[in-house]
């Protein structure tokens, strides 16, 4: 295990991604929340007739079905529920993913247990905040950070030229998952 601070995190790199963020529940609404606080062009992708759809627009973040806020992503954030993961994954995500993309966790679940199997030159991460979503939205708005975890699955071919652990770190640190100061 290593430890990294905030002077191993580039919060650039995720700020020149466009990033979508698949759910809106407790994870979804502070890691879309707490990523466009901090300047990353961010999607909330949830299906059509959603209750989260509004509650999201009235965020001010930008909403669309997952078909269309995968198209041309270069990070998707799997951030539904477990049990829906592989379905959305097969039917929705892995069609429309641009070459390269990078494909992103709260856990591992899915990964390791082969109920998502993504193609074995796409960069596979997880950043996993050790918080509930609520705390992990208002500690970042309070100028603090919770704890993440991240994991690298595989790093693929990219969208740019970073490592997919340089680009964990980066959604690490836009998501408050390193201390900051506001």
């Amino acid at each position: 295990m290593k430890i990294f601070y905030d002077d191993d995190a580039n919060i650039e790199i995720i700020q020149g991604l466009k990033v979508t963020i698949i759910g809106y529940g407790s994870q979804g609404h502070a890691h879309a929340n707490n990523l466009k606080d901090s300047g990353v062009n961010v999607t909330v992708a949830l299906r059509e007739g959603s209750s989260s759809w509004k509650k999201a627009e009235e965020a001010g973040l930008h909403v669309s079905t997952v078909t269309d806020a995968v198209d041309g992503a270069d990070l998707v954030m799997i951030l539904a529920p477990d049990e829906f993961q592989q379905g959305i994954y097969e039917s929705e995500i892995k069609p429309n993913l641009k070459v390269n993309a990078v494909l992103a966790f709260a856990h591992g679940f899915n990964i390791h247990f082969q109920k998502i199997v993504p193609s074995e030159d796409m960069s596979v991460i997880m950043i996993a905040p050790k918080g509930p979503g609520h705390t992990v939205r208002s500690t970042y708005l309070n100028g603090g950070g919770v704890p993440s975890l991240i994991a690298i699955y595989q790093d693929g071919n990219n969208t740019t030229d970073y490592s997919a652990q340089d680009i964990a770190l980066s959604y690490a640190k836009a998501n408050g998952g390193q201390s900051r100061s506001s």
